[in-house]
């Protein structure tokens, strides 16, 4: 399972929102390269990055700190936020992102989205599937829908969809564990699916649980932020697994 950190961007600052609310903003760092580099640092490979900015504003905002940390390290960066148009995901990838989520598009736009699957091929698109009460919600979480998760899901992997990410919005941001029946469903639903598990992640236990879900990642966050999970935990259970 790939261990997965999150940066998340507000004026260029590298923050967490409690339950997606942009009313409960703490900032973490000023300066998210310092924290990209100390993650590297541990032998961390991946960063889940997002311009919550962006997927304020429904366009692309924070792309010059996209660009420095794929500049300045060598970490595979999955970019979300503000995706809507061809510009924003050809704007993402000029500037450094290996991967694009793609959320609230893939409900206003499936046109845009299965264009964007045949112009870069499925893996470099990442299906954000934002959940709130069973439903899929958008607009940086602001918005709810009547789209059942499981069959959101279901209709991009049928289209060639391979990785999604799935975030309980009641969970992100609150360290009070994951979602684990939640995640446990969607794999029985969509067995093949490569499903990265992001909200409520609080301990090491945490990911062993998440781990024997055979999910194929876990987004960490807050939990790495608020020393509940520290970097050289992580860098020892790469060494064990030898990744």
């Amino acid at each position: 399972m790939k261990i997965i950190p999150a940066i998340d961007l507000i004026e260029g600052k590298c923050v967490r929102l409690e339950k997606g609310d942009y009313s409960k903003k703490k900032v973490y760092n000023e300066d998210p390269l310092e924290v990209a580099l100390q993650f590297e640092a541990h032998g961390l490979q991946y960063l889940h990055l997002v311009d919550l900015d962006g997927a304020k504003a429904g366009r692309i905002i924070n792309w010059k700190v996209l660009e420095k940390l794929a500049g300045h390290s060598s970490l595979h960066i999955d970019f979300g936020g503000g995706v809507k148009t061809d510009d924003d995901v050809r704007i993402a990838f000029e500037c450094g992102a290996r991967q694009i989520n793609v959320g609230s598009t893939a409900v206003k736009d499936r046109p845009a989205l299965l264009r964007w699957l045949e112009l870069w091929g499925p893996e470099r698109i990442i299906l954000s599937a934002d959940v709130r009460d069973g439903n899929i919600a958008i607009h940086g979480w602001q918005t709810p829908t009547d789209i059942a998760l499981t069959d959101f899901i279901r209709s991009y992997h049928q289209q060639g969809i391979s990785t999604v990410t799935c975030t309980d919005i009641a969970r992100d941001g609150m360290l009070s564990g994951p979602s684990l029946e939640l995640y446990q469903s969607i794999m029985e639903a969509i067995p093949d699916i490569q499903l990265i598990a992001s909200g409520g992640v609080s301990s090491m236990h945490d990911l062993q649980q998440l781990e024997e879900l055979q999910l194929y990642g876990a987004i960490i966050g807050k939990a790495i932020y608020e020393g509940k999970i520290s970097l050289k935990e992580l860098e020892s259970r790469m060494v064990k697994r030898g990744s």
